[in-house]
Protein backbone atom coordinates (compact mmCIF):
# COMPACT_ATOMS: atom_id res chain seq x y z
CA UNK A 1 0.00 0.00 0.00
CA UNK A 2 0.84 3.21 -1.39
CA UNK A 3 1.34 5.92 1.14
CA UNK A 4 -1.05 9.07 0.18
CA UNK A 5 0.50 12.61 -0.45
CA UNK A 6 0.03 14.58 2.18
CA UNK A 7 0.31 18.45 2.20
CA UNK A 8 -0.37 21.18 4.52
CA UNK A 9 -1.21 24.60 2.84
CA UNK A 10 -0.48 27.53 4.79
CA UNK A 11 -0.07 31.33 4.99
CA UNK A 12 1.64 33.03 7.73
CA UNK A 13 -1.10 35.57 8.63
CA UNK A 14 -3.01 33.20 10.30
CA UNK A 15 -2.36 31.96 13.47
CA UNK A 16 -3.92 28.47 13.34
CA UNK A 17 -1.34 26.82 10.83
CA UNK A 18 0.85 25.67 13.98
CA UNK A 19 -2.20 23.68 15.35
CA UNK A 20 -2.81 22.21 11.65
CA UNK A 21 0.41 21.07 11.49
CA UNK A 22 0.05 18.43 14.33
CA UNK A 23 -3.33 17.42 13.04
CA UNK A 24 -2.05 15.23 9.60
CA UNK A 25 0.54 14.35 11.45
CA UNK A 26 -1.30 12.34 14.02
CA UNK A 27 -4.08 10.85 11.56
CA UNK A 28 -1.04 9.89 9.47
CA UNK A 29 0.27 8.16 12.93
CA UNK A 30 -3.41 7.00 13.52
CA UNK A 31 -3.45 5.19 10.40
CA UNK A 32 0.26 3.42 10.98
CA UNK A 33 2.13 5.57 8.15
CA UNK A 34 5.17 7.68 9.12
CA UNK A 35 3.59 11.51 9.75
CA UNK A 36 7.66 12.84 8.52
CA UNK A 37 6.72 12.50 4.90
CA UNK A 38 3.91 15.11 5.37
CA UNK A 39 4.88 18.03 3.21
CA UNK A 40 4.31 21.67 4.27
CA UNK A 41 4.17 24.52 1.72
CA UNK A 42 4.00 28.30 2.88
CA UNK A 43 1.99 30.88 0.29
CA UNK A 44 3.31 33.96 0.51
CA UNK A 45 2.11 35.92 -2.76
CA UNK A 46 -1.34 36.37 -4.31
CA UNK A 47 -0.01 34.87 -7.41
CA UNK A 48 1.02 31.74 -5.36
CA UNK A 49 -2.10 31.68 -3.65
CA UNK A 50 -4.21 31.27 -7.34
CA UNK A 51 -1.53 28.78 -8.60
CA UNK A 52 -2.19 26.85 -5.47
CA UNK A 53 -5.81 26.89 -5.60
CA UNK A 54 -5.20 28.06 -1.84
CA UNK A 55 -8.82 29.66 -0.40
CA UNK A 56 -6.98 30.54 3.09
CA UNK A 57 -4.88 29.06 5.75
CA UNK A 58 -4.78 26.56 6.84
CA UNK A 59 -5.35 24.24 3.73
CA UNK A 60 -4.65 20.47 3.82
CA UNK A 61 -5.07 18.32 1.08
CA UNK A 62 -4.43 14.45 0.57
CA UNK A 63 -3.11 13.27 -2.96
CA UNK A 64 -3.72 16.98 -4.41
CA UNK A 65 -7.24 17.02 -3.04
CA UNK A 66 -8.46 19.51 -0.10
CA UNK A 67 -9.66 17.59 2.38
CA UNK A 68 -13.23 20.36 2.68
CA UNK A 69 -13.87 21.32 -0.70
CA UNK A 70 -13.53 25.23 -0.81
CA UNK A 71 -16.28 25.40 -3.17
CA UNK A 72 -16.58 28.38 -5.12
CA UNK A 73 -13.96 30.69 -3.01
CA UNK A 74 -11.77 32.43 -5.01
CA UNK A 75 -7.95 31.83 -4.05
CA UNK A 76 -6.49 34.29 -1.43
CA UNK A 77 -3.96 35.05 1.28
CA UNK A 78 -6.38 34.98 3.84
CA UNK A 79 -7.44 32.64 7.15
CA UNK A 80 -9.82 29.89 6.53
CA UNK A 81 -13.40 29.33 8.28
CA UNK A 82 -14.02 25.63 8.43
CA UNK A 83 -17.46 24.33 9.66
CA UNK A 84 -17.21 21.23 11.78
CA UNK A 85 -19.75 18.52 11.34
CA UNK A 86 -21.94 19.47 14.94
CA UNK A 87 -22.21 22.68 12.74
CA UNK A 88 -19.36 24.94 14.70
CA UNK A 89 -17.57 27.04 12.76
CA UNK A 90 -13.58 27.24 13.62
CA UNK A 91 -10.09 27.94 12.00
CA UNK A 92 -9.47 23.93 11.81
CA UNK A 93 -10.74 21.40 9.46
CA UNK A 94 -12.95 18.67 11.72
CA UNK A 95 -10.67 15.76 12.61
CA UNK A 96 -13.32 13.22 11.92
CA UNK A 97 -13.07 14.73 8.11
CA UNK A 98 -9.10 14.47 8.01
CA UNK A 99 -9.62 10.63 8.87
CA UNK A 100 -12.16 10.08 6.38
CA UNK A 101 -9.86 11.80 3.43
CA UNK A 102 -7.24 9.83 4.84
CA UNK A 103 -9.06 6.44 4.97
CA UNK A 104 -10.45 7.12 1.45
CA UNK A 105 -7.05 7.89 -0.03
CA UNK A 106 -6.04 4.54 1.20
CA UNK A 107 -8.63 2.28 -0.07
CA UNK A 108 -7.87 3.65 -3.29
CA UNK A 109 -4.20 3.14 -3.46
Amino acid sequence: MAAPRVELLWWSGCPSHGKARTMPQAALTEAGLDPTGMETLQVVTEEEAAQEGFVGSPAIRINGTDIVAPDDQPPALTCRLYVRRDGRPGPLPDPADLRDALAAALTRS
